[in-house]
């Protein structure tokens, strides 16, 4: 089965956007029939630094990529059958070639790994693999009645667009309830839209184009029964909420769920608990994306192995650029110009991210989450090229 599908021979990692460095990186490789050959090689040649590695069959197939603080005894836990799991074994058995590559720190490692995941796309990983977690954007748009709609990507006349979040029946789901919620239309495009304060010639009584308008979750525009500055008000309303600065539907919607508990009506409460786990979870995937976004620009200084300092350029929760730590005044000035370059182009906002982007964006992300300290070590741009301004020459 497998040779009817196309396979890319593993000829080695290829370059990383991740070093000062354009040249590719040293990889250090070792092949044996047998996994007690295998574990011998690690032994004899692996030693004990961070880096990523990567598992090749015997057909020349980079079949897994993987990380460690420390390589040797990562590779030699694979050799070990009563305390490993049985992924490992499994990768193991398909494994004739064991490469690594060595990086400055365990931070450069996740950096690394996942973009030899893109690359690569090895079978076994699953963890960032592109296209296995689909995302979507949650769009306010489509004139004159504008609505939330869902989009792989940000449609050029959208009046605002969140996200990505993951994409699937939960999305779907969470924009039905938001339109619901605000009276928002969501029907087709061919559909004429009639506001009740544009004036007829001769006025027509108008039926709406579906049940939404009868059961009290539309306003209606189609068949004039609200004004266009009414029909605003709400989409005003669901942007707020999707922006994050109104909460009172979730607020309102869960004193309402418990005032029909306190009455026991279990099954309208039911009903409003869906529509509020489906709207909280809504607004907590763009807040998580916008805090990963917002205020995350500044340089993340990291000691690496060996001496091999690196400052790691962070603009809006991204990997914008790498440097070698400055040790001297010319250094220092020459990252200040990188630190000019990085930081001064695109300021007004946020761009919006693709799907390989996005992870490396939550990668960063879940790093400080973990590691809250050493946010607090980091550097503001600004303040380092005020100071080198300042230095003397």
């Amino acid at each position: 089965m497998k040779g009817l599908f196309y396979c890319r021979r593993f000829t080695g990692f290829g370059p990383t956007r991740f070093q000062p460095s354009s040249a590719p990186p040293a990889a250090h490789q070792v092949g044996a029939p047998r996994p007690a050959l295998l574990r011998r090689c690690v032994r004899e040649e692996c030693p004990r630094r961070p880096g990523v590695y990567g598992m090749v069959d015997a057909e020349g197939e980079l079949i897994y990529v993987g990380k460690a603080k420390c390589l040797r005894t990562r590779l030699a836990s694979y050799f070990r059958p009563r305390s490993r799991n049985p992924k490992a074994g499994h990768i193991l058995e398909h494994t004739a070639t064991l490469v690594w590559e060595f990086v400055p720190s365990e931070f450069a490692a996740l950096l690394r790994e996942l973009e030899l995941i893109h690359r690569w796309r090895p079978r076994f990983n699953v963890q960032g693999q592109p296209g296995r977690y689909r995302r979507t954007y949650v769009c306010l748009g489509r004139q004159p009645a504008p609505h939330a709609f869902l989009a792989r990507q940000p449609p050029a006349g959208a009046l605002a667009s969140f996200g990505p979040v993951p994409a699937g029946t939960r999305a779907t789901d969470a924009v039905r309830r938001l339109n619901d919620w605000f009276g928002l239309r969501d029907c087709p495009q061919a559909q004429e839209m009639l506001f009740a304060d544009q004036a007829e010639l001769f006025p027509v009584v108008r039926v709406a184009g579906c049940i939404r308008h009868e059961i009290g979750t539309c306003l209606g525009p189609c068949a004039g029964a609200c004004t266009r500055s009414a029909y605003g008000e709400r989409v005003r309303a669901a942007r707020a909420f999707l922006e994050g600065s109104d909460h009172s539907p979730l607020h309102a919607l869960e004193r309402d769920m418990t005032t029909a508990a306190v009455a026991e009506a279990f099954e309208r409460a039911a009903a409003l608990r869906d529509k509020l786990v489906s709207l909280r979870w809504l607004q907590e995937q763009i807040t998580r994306l916008r805090d990963a976004q917002e205020g995350q620009s500044f340089i993340y200084p990291v000691r690496g192995h060996g001496g091999q300092n690196m400052w790691y350029f962070i603009d809006r929760g991204r990997v914008a650029a790498v440097l070698a730590a400055p040790r001297v005044q010319a250094g220092r000035r020459a990252a200040a110009e990188a630190i000019s370059a990085v930081f001064a182009e695109n300021q007004s906002g946020i761009r919006p991210s693709g799907t390989e982007e996005m992870d490396a964006l939550l990668l960063v992300a879940a790093w400080f989450r973990r590691y809250p300290d050493e946010r607090r070590s980091s550097l503001d741009p600004a303040e380092f090229l005020h100071a080198t301004s300042q230095a003397p020459v």
